[in-house]
């Protein structure tokens, strides 16, 4: 363990701490960082309490600090398999919300236009009520539940079993529709199961580390501690980053690819064309573990690095370079994220990551894996326990036998559970609530008129009087403003659970304290709300017929025995002493699972896979009989696709791209980053990246005040000139309108005012980066303060210690200890 302490370090200044630098096959060395309220001592604590990280992706494993029956701060577990005691800024300043003033704390109501405060029983009689008018006029369809990527695994399967079961609605989706959908359609089709075949250990073993479309600098600080460490060690990995921006991450590549947005796909398939061309592939594996290899060869020919730089805006030769980084890599680790998931061909080019893998047969050995990244905490769980659409424990929905077995787990008739068509996406719930079929959309832990495309639009539909809307929450936010009934929820540290990273890894958070006011547990309310609906099996007993968080997770681990995702070897006993675990966690594999696939087996068996698989291009399903006939062996499926251009290109009135995402210090809609003073005071305001080509063209400079627009709509922002690729400008999605002081002020400022409604044909991911767009000067100005993390114009040497982040510091001088 690192045992330096001193006076500590300015992690708004240095996101990602100091350096314990490690080679090939090394343990990371251990770096416990802590952070307490001032004037509390880490010996005046109480008690020390079991938890991980909820705002961001990575599954970090900390303990809550708390004295008084107070939060008053996090310190890193040191054995913790995912960070080994380190804390992103999240993680140390994040927990600070809990205690904000303006938290939920009693139910409310719209009475005459207005929501007022109510009890418990008033809020839940009213959304009952409602429930049973649209079942007995228009049945299950008429309801829909939109969820989040931040509850607990015990929530998200009570929900998928009261929605799916209880009341048989096909309308379940969450917000990882949003940004992680892409991750789960792509693992089916490749692997015709969800899940992640790598794990993060692969970065201690890996000499090529290649991230597409993933910013982890930003979005995952401490894996990126993990890469950074490695960089700083003897024997480096190589470093392949995809973006359109100069990124933390591409400023350490060793080839940094810039294409146009869009033009993901042709990418892909020039540097499989390469690859295949050069021989630097496996055919032994091939051979063995895939079908559909033929296939890939023709189409890839087609796409020569020329051909492919011509479409993406690159250098042939940067193409080839890179394909020669991953043909040639001994040990291949791979990364995905938003850059390639929301767009028109998110799937098809994100299944290409995985040809790479197939081709080379590097699956399953330290150092060889890939992982599709969640964008959230518990995104897993969501696809786990059949709350985003899917079914619970990665059940098929085109098989009757699957259908069946959670008819047997659940004690109800097989027809209740809808199975009749493909499980309703977020962008079509919406588009049904537009045309009125839906009649009750149930919100839960998030924000969709801030996050969903097109927001004109999403409010107008959440606005209408025909949809009853339920929002359960922690925050009041712009989603709460338009509710027909709100519900006060406990956060994180408020109630216990377990969640799930993207390697798969299993952490129990204990409830620490106490909820503020009558706010309670989610898990608490969808059982309160099934009570009251007397939901009953088929034999009159209660359903679901759990009554606590523990109780629903040993319920959970009947219904994963068996299949992909296996929990049923864990206990909360066991997560209480065990510093993470990776599912499959079974008897015969009781200490759980580093990676899958290992040896060429898949779970692809046309009798257990989770999926039969989807034409990449249109995204129509494929039938039973073909898969049986296509991989009757349980292989991989190696999938090729032709590049299509994107539905919105630039014009002479729109000649820029927008593309929008996240940025460091923030999570979401900031409903919970925004209240921790480090994170928004490090950065507050919203912003426009562009080029300095780009400046000098709109004679804009750096802090100037102008406005974005694309066919939809306008925002206002300041600028900041950056390394982004001319032709592309950059807003990060935040951004709303909760903390302007007016939720109904002008919409001038949320990038989702721009985006548009449309998305990729197999995952259904709504698109966020490929809009047409223009900018134009309204005044010059001072820039918002802020820690910009992208501002350097020039790469830096991958060996040196990563530029420090920002101006931002001098606002916020909060010290992390770390030893």
């Amino acid at each position: 363990m690192k045992q330096e302490r001193g006076t500590g370090t300015d992690r708004v200044a240095q996101p990602w701490g100091t350096r314990t630098p490690y080679g090939p096959g090394q343990p990371w060395p251990a770096r416990v960082d802590m952070y307490l309220a001032d004037g509390i001592k880490e010996e005046e604590v109480d008690r020390w309490v079991r938890s991980a990280s909820v705002l961001h992706s990575n599954g970090d494993g900390f303990d809550i600090a708390v004295k008084d029956e107070q939060i008053v701060g996090v310190r890193g577990r040191e054995m913790d398999r995912v960070n080994h005691g380190r804390l992103g800024p999240k993680d140390l300043f994040g927990w600070q919300a809990n205690s904000s003033p303006d938290r939920l704390t009693q139910p409310l109501v719209r009475v005459d236009g207005v929501l007022v405060e109510t009890d418990w029983d008033t809020a839940m009689d009213r959304i009952v009520e409602h429930t049973r008018h649209l079942l007995d006029d228009q049945g299950p369809s008429a309801i829909g539940f939109y969820t989040s990527g931040q509850l607990f695994l015990e929530e998200y399967y009570t929900l998928g079993v009261i929605a799916h079961g209880a009341i048989g609605t096909n309308h379940v989706d969450g917000n990882t529709r949003l940004c992680t959908a892409t991750a789960a359609e792509a693992l089916k089709e490749s692997f015709a199961s969800d899940g992640q075949p790598g794990s993060y250990a692969d970065i201690d073993h890996a000499d090529v580390i290649a991230l597409y479309g993933h910013n982890v600098a930003e979005t995952q600080t401490v894996l990126w501690t993990r890469m950074l460490d490695r960089l700083a060690g003897p024997n480096p990995p190589k470093l392949l980053c995809v973006d359109p921006r100069l990124t933390e991450v591409a400023r350490h590549a060793t080839v940094h690819l810039a294409p146009l947005p869009g033009t993901n796909m042709a990418l892909m398939n020039a540097l499989l064309h390469d690859i295949i061309a050069q021989g630097w592939i496996d055919e032994q594996y091939v051979d063995a573990h895939t079908v559909g290899f033929a296939d890939l060869k023709a189409c890839v020919a087609e796409y020569p690095p020329e051909r492919a730089a011509d479409i993406c805006g690159l250098d042939a030769a940067d193409i080839r370079s890179a394909a020669r980084l991953l043909g040639t890599a001994e040990k291949l680790l791979s990364t995905v994220l938003q850059g390639f998931y929301q767009s028109h061909q998110a799937t098809a080019a994100a299944v290409q990551v995985n040809n790479v893998h197939l081709v080379r047969g590097m699956l399953g050995a330290p150092g060889c894996g890939v992982l599709q990244m969640n964008g959230q905490p518990t995104a897993q769980n969501t696809r786990e326990c059949g709350a985003d659409g899917d079914l619970a424990g990665f059940r098929n929905w085109s098989n009757d036998e699957h259908i069946e077995q959670l008819a047997r787990l659940w004690n109800i008739d097989s027809h209740q559970i809808p199975h009749y068509a493909p499980p309703t996406h977020a962008m079509q719930m919406f588009r049904y609530a537009e045309q009125g079929s839906i009649r009750m959309l149930w919100i839960s832990a998030t924000n969709p008129a801030v996050s969903m495309p097109e927001l004109a639009r999403i409010r107008a539909i959440l606005g209408q009087e025909r949809v009853f809307v339920v929002a359960q929450d922690i925050f009041p936010t712009e989603t709460t403003e338009l509710a027909d009934v709100v519900l006060p929820a406990a956060a994180w540290a408020e109630k216990t659970g377990t969640f799930t990273n993207v390697d798969r890894t299993v952490h129990l958070s204990d409830k620490a304290v106490e909820p503020p006011g009558q706010a309670r547990p989610d898990l608490d309310i969808f059982l309160d709300f099934a009570r009251r609906m007397n939901f009953r099996d088929n034999d009159g007993q209660q359903l679901p017929p759990w009554t606590d968080a523990e109780s629903a997770f040993e319920a959970w681990k009947k219904c994963s025995a068996g299949r992909p995702c296996d929990y049923s070897a864990m206990s909360y006993d066991m997560l209480r002493t065990r510093d993470g675990v990776q599912w499959p966690c079974t008897a015969d594999a009781p200490d759980g699972t580093e990676r899958l696939y290992a040896g060429g087996s898949f779970f692809s068996a046309p009798d257990y896979c989770e999926s039969y698989g989807k034409d990449l291009v249109t995204g129509a399903p494929v039938e039973p009989t073909d898969y049986r006939a296509l991989n009757p062996d349980a292989k991989a499926i190696v999938k090729a696709a032709h590049y299509v251009r994107p539905h919105e290109v630039p014009d002479a009135d729109h000649p820029l791209v927008l593309t929008t995402g996240r940025t460091l210090f923030h999570f979401h809609t900031r409903t919970k980053t925004a209240r921790a003073p480090q994170l928004q005071d490090a950065a507050p305001q919203p912003w426009v990246e562009v080029s300095a080509a780009d400046a000098a063209r709109y004679d804009i400079s750096e802090g100037d005040l102008v406005e974005v627009f694309t066919p939809r709509s306008s925002i206002r922002v300041h600028v900041r000139v950056s390394g982004i690729r001319p032709g592309v400008v950059f807003v990060p999605f935040h951004y709303g309108y909760w903390d302007t002081g007016n939720p109904h002020a002008q919409h001038e400022r949320a990038a989702n005012e721009l985006t548009l409604t449309d998305w990729d044909p197999a995952s259904k991911q709504p698109l966020f980066k490929t809009a047409a767009a223009g900018i134009r000067k309204i005044s010059t100005g001072s820039a918002p303060s802020a820690a910009p993390t992208n501002t350097a114009s020039a790469p830096v040497d991958p060996a040196a210690a990563p530029a420090t982040v920002g101006t931002a510091a001098a606002t916020s001088l909060d010290r992390v200890v770390q030893r």
